[in-house]
This record gives C-alpha cells, structure tokens and sequence, in this order.
C-alpha cells in the first residue's frame, strides 16, 4: 500500500510539472502556419498542356469561322478565375486569362468547368458562352467510359 502511494505522488508531481512547463512556453516558441500564395502560371504553359500549338484541322476551322469563337480547353478553380484556350476566326487557339481582350470588342469574363463567358466588360452581361464539345463515349459499353481516341 505505501509504494501505491509513493507511485501516485510521483505520477501526480510528474503530471504537475509537464503541465506547468507547457502552460508557460513563450508565444514566439509556437508555430505559425504559413500558406504560401498560389504560384503564378505562365499561359504558354497552359496553351501547350491544353493543346494549344497544335494546328486545327481542315474541318475545324470552317466550323470556328463561322462562330468566330471555339472554346479548346479551360483552367477554371472554384472562384470562377482561370484560363481559357480560345480560337478566334480559325486561329491557332490562345490562352486567355479572364479579364484579358479576346478580341476587339470582348473580354473573358468568367471560366467554369466546361464553358467560358465572354463580355464587353467584367461587369457586363455575357454576351457569348463558349461551351467545350461534349465527351465522346465509347459504343460498347454504354457505363460512361470514355472512348480513346486512334492516335493515342
């Protein structure tokens, strides 16, 4: 029974002690969590991942005359602010970062997931949206799985 005793003081002196040594660390000795900012993207970067320096079929580009405008590729986070690879009159596409004249007379107003706006200004209406072309999916199977293309 005395050495219980003895062995709850020292377990209870012990527990005094680590709580009053942690209770008393200075502020300066405590970590602080730095969020670095977001890297800035370079949109040669983006328009290469995106396909962008590759030249446009025949057909494409009578499709892209017509409507001026064809949406390739999108970077878009939650905030609505990214990039978009555009082809304006059958042009090779570029990256456009939102904000950023597309053309003469319109700017990338907003991206999401699959489509970009485009507006006279940031405040503005949209006066086109741009849609990506729907996911091609495979005969075969019908479950949603994506149909590789011949190149690959």
């Amino acid at each position: 029974m005395v050495t219980f005793l003895i062995a709850a003081l020292a377990a209870a002196s012990a527990a005094y002690w680590v709580l009053k040594w942690s209770a008393s660390a200075p502020p300066s000795q405590t970590a602080a969590l730095v969020f670095p900012s977001p890297a800035q993207t370079d949109p040669r970067v983006v328009a290469r991942l995106l396909g962008g320096g590759q030249t446009n079929s025949p057909t494409a580009q009578l499709g892209s005359t017509a409507s001026h405008f064809k949406l390739t590729g999108v970077v878009a986070n939650r905030n609505n602010q990214g990039y978009a690879l555009i082809s304006v009159d059958g042009k090779p596409a570029k990256p456009y970062r939102v904000g950023t004249q597309v053309n003469d007379t319109l700017l990338l107003q907003s991206v999401a997931p699959r489509n970009a706006s485009l507006a006279a200004s940031l405040d503005a209406p949209a006066s086109v949206t741009l849609e990506l072309p729907p996911l091609a999916l495979s005969q075969g199977t019908g479950k949603g799985k994506l149909a590789r293309s011949s190149s690959e």
